[in-house]
């Protein structure tokens, strides 16, 4: 909703894109019942739908790309292997940089990984202030295609990004410390970097909500209470007959009454990632 309105608010384009590159773990229907759900609640996109599994060769042509100019390295380590050498980071073990200059003797390639030069990686987010991070330093080298024979969230994602013209990213602060990952890809690739604004997320026991945390799902009967909820949370202020009104009714307040400067990070508080 925080995205839609801010598109909204600005006279942009809204798209939706369906994250589905994993086809393994995509449940039959969970895209389809997206999109249902979406309309339900009034949710109106601009163009078609994007399916990320018909974008492999997109992806691939990238990764190749990568690889051939030094920016990205074969990898024969597992998961165990970076997590017996790897130092703590700030996601997890950092790769110790086995296969930097070369795979060992013997060992296949499993992965393709980003070689990731040392240095800050910095950006402001509109609404979480100047955020700074050395990649090298906090992540390591990182898996840009996976062992399974996939591309990877983050090198899909600023492809994706970048075909359909996508000028600024409104999205969950759970991303904001994989933005410079994202913004080093683009950099590689000569890719242009959209603006970026993060909003709080929705959390139990300060995780977040999702399928993971076995998460209940979206209550749909009726649509237009969830949405002033919805609302709500993104700290704006609804009037209490908002939720008795029709959908149209709630979406047009919305967009009249949006205010994303909340979100604003009080002075010399903005989230630096080292």
């Amino acid at each position: 909703m925080a995205s839609a309105l801010d598109a909204g608010t600005r006279g942009a384009r809204w798209h939706v894109r369906i994250d589905d590159i994993d086809r393994g773990r995509e449940a039959p229907g969970a895209a389809a019942a997206i999109l249902k759900t979406l309309e339900r609640f009034g949710f109106e996109w601009d163009g078609p739908v994007q399916y990320q599994h018909r974008r492999t060769g997109r992806y691939r042509e990238a990764a190749e790309r990568l690889r051939a100019s030094g920016a990205a390295f074969d990898c024969a380590c597992s998961r165990r292997d970076v997590a017996a050498a790897g130092v703590p980071g700030l996601e997890g073990p950092i790769y110790p940089g086995t296969c930097r200059e070369g795979l060992p003797a013997g060992r296949r390639a499993r992965s393709l990984r980003l070689r990731v030069p040392p240095g800050a990686v910095g950006f402001r987010d509109e609404w979480r202030g100047r955020v700074s991070q050395d990649v090298a330093a906090a992540i390591g080298d990182f898996v840009i295609w996976r062992a399974d024979g996939v591309a990877a969230y983050h090198l899909a994602t600023v492809l994706d990004d970048a075909d359909l013209g996508v000028t600024r990213v409104v999205r969950g602060a759970d991303l904001l410390g994989s933005t410079p990952r994202q913004i080093l890809l683009q950099r590689l690739l000569g890719l242009s970097q959209p603006a970026y604004a993060h909003h709080p997320l929705v959390t139990r026991r300060g995780k977040k909500i999702g399928k993971r945390t076995r998460a209940p799902g979206l209550d749909t009967e009726p649509p237009a209470p969830t949405l002033v909820a919805a609302l709500r949370f993104l700290q704006q202020s609804p009037p209490a007959d908002l939720a008795a009104a029709g959908l149209r009714d709630v979406w047009r307040w919305a967009l009249a009454n949006w205010r994303p400067a909340v979100f604003a990070a009080p002075p010399h508080s903005a989230p630096v990632h080292d």
